[in-house]
Parts: C-alpha cells; structure tokens; sequence
C-alpha cells in the first residue's frame, strides 16, 4: 500500500494532500490566503508569509487524519510532489510557490523518497479528471480549460512521460483573465474577494437575458469589454444581480466560443474544464449541454494539491 503527498502554494490558496493508489482515496486540506475587504489580490511577498505561516498547521491536520486510519503507515509515503512553478513554459515563475517547494524537499529528504516537480496547471487538469472520474482521458489526446484568476487559456493536452500530462497552448484571453474580470466586478460590487462564489449567488437573483457576441481572434478571446460593460451598468444604475450575471453570461460565451474553435482544430475531442472559474453553475450548465466534457466538483475545481498528489502517484521514478 502507497501513499503520495502533494503541495500547491499557489497565489490565492495553501494546499496539502495525500493520495492513497490502492484505496483510491484523497485526503487534503487546504486555506486561502486572507485579502482584506476591498482588495483585489495579495502581494508575492505577503503571499509567501502567509503560506509559510499557515503550511505547517495544514500538514500536521493532514497527518492527524492519516493516523486515524488503521491503515496508514510513515513507511509506506512512497513519493512527494510539488507545484512548483503556474505552468510548464519557460519563464514561468512565482515566489509563493517556493514555500511548497521547500517543504516538499525536507519532507521527501526526511522519508528517503524522491520529490517530483509538476506546474500547477497540471494540478488542476489532474484534479478536475479525477474529480469526475475521468482519469482514463489521461492515455489519449483530449482539450483542457484552465480558467481561473490568472489564466484563462485552452490546451491541448497528451501523455507524457516527463511530466504525465503534457499541455499545449492554443488559446487563451489577450487582456484580462476571466477570474480577474469576476475579482474586479465583484469588488466593485461590494463583495469579498476572491469573488466567484458571492457573485454567482448574486446572479442568481437576475431573470434578464442578454444577446451576447464575444470578442474572439481565432481561438483567442478578449475579456477587457466585461469589465468596462460592467462598469457602465453599475455607473448607470442597474441592478447588481444583472450586472453579476451580465459578467457570468459572458465569460461563458467566451469559453463557449474557445471550445468551438479548438474543436474545429481536435474534431471530436473530450473537453476537461478546469480552475476556480469553471465551478461556477451558471457557466457550467451551458457547456455540459453542448459538448463532451467534464468538470471538476467545487472542491477539486479551485486551487488544491490533490492533483499534484495524483500525479506525483503516476510519475516513473
């Protein structure tokens, strides 16, 4: 019996995990970091203090679990993974994610077991596929969406021995991300950042229909228009329901139109959608009508370890 353990120290949340590949079970733990009302963001370097103060509460909980279970034995951590950098491109770096990387490294030295780096996008396409029980897309050629507060972008993706997963860009947002056009508005709105969860409730109570046309250049898609659409209703009054779903509406008719031209690219291709962005019901109920696809659930969707813990299970040593 093998238990692998993954950290993400990404810029919004701290994430511990441990993967159990006999049981197929997950256990994780994970916190976001603290933004004041008001804001829209946090610091590289605030963000690093804040992982390296609450890593270490995350890890003894974790561990606190494991030992309940009957069946867990410290001999038996057969691997460590780690984000270590947002995505497998060159020059992709954050500082936050160093705080991962370093407790990833003492732990692994401290069980005599190999550590294994993966970006945090991949993280998340693990996370989603098997959040939905879709591991198996993993051996063949298949789309991922990474939407989230610092990426909006489509992927082609494939096996890899290097690093599982290997994902391609072929398309992504010119300007602002979808996340950062929901952080933005929301605030605006009054709402604590991160935003998403508030501002889908909020949409919620908003019955108006919009005729929308994303802004698109080839598989690219533009969101700046969101945020100054936005602007203009909250300027003339309208009612933050509908200027909450104004944004959702056409943040989904954005990906919407990604998916339809990636797919003119990898006809027939399954489509894994994934990132904090993409657990948001509103968008999600019109792409699930219209494509072959997957999401992942709420838990697995935003910022965690548990696909790195999931991969760093997969990896050949």
């Amino acid at each position: 019996m093998a238990w692998y353990f993954g950290f993400d120290t990404s810029n919004y949340t701290t994430s511990v995990a441990a993967y159990n590949s006999d049981l197929n079970i997950i256990v994780h733990r994970k916190k976001l970091l603290p933004v004041k009302s008001g804001e829209r963001g946090i610091r590289q370097s605030n963000a690093v203090f804040y992982h390296t103060e609450q890593i270490g509460n995350l890890v003894n909980s974790l561990f606190e679990e494991l030992y309940s279970y009957n069946n867990f034995n410290i001999s038996e951590v057969a691997a460590i993974g780690v984000s270590a950098f947002p995505r497998r491109v060159e020059g992709s770096y954050m500082p936050c994610f160093s705080v991962g990387q370093t407790v990833a490294k003492s732990l692994a030295a401290s069980f005599n077991v190999p550590c294994f780096e993966f970006s945090h996008q991949e993280g998340h396409i693990c996370a989603a596929l098997y959040s939905a029980g879709k591991l198996n897309k993993l051996n063949n050629q298949f789309l991922a969406f990474h939407v989230s507060g610092g990426t909006t972008e489509s992927l082609v993706c494939c096996p890899s021995e290097d690093s599982v997963i290997k994902a391609e860009l072929i398309g992504t947002s010119s300007d602002l991300k979808a996340g950062q056009a929901i952080d933005r508005i929301g605030v605006k709105l009054g709402l604590d950042f991160p935003c998403g969860p508030a501002l889908e409730k909020l949409a919620e109570g908003s019955t108006r229909e919009f005729n929308l046309k994303p802004s698109m250049n080839n598989l690219n898609c533009s969101l700046s228009g969101v945020e100054n659409k936005c602007n203009k209703m909250l300027s003339e009054g309208e009612k933050p329901e509908d200027i909450a779903l104004f944004c959702l509406k056409y943040i989904e008719s954005s990906i919407d139109a990604m998916s339809s031209e990636a797919l003119k690219l990898y006809p027939n291709s399954f489509i894994c959608y994934s990132g904090g962005v993409m657990s948001n019901k509103i968008i999600r109920k019109s792409l699930e009508q219209k494509y072959e696809c997957s999401f992942a659930e709420p838990d697995f969707s935003s910022d965690n370890a548990a696909g790195i813990a999931l991969l760093t299970s997969m990896k050949k040593v």
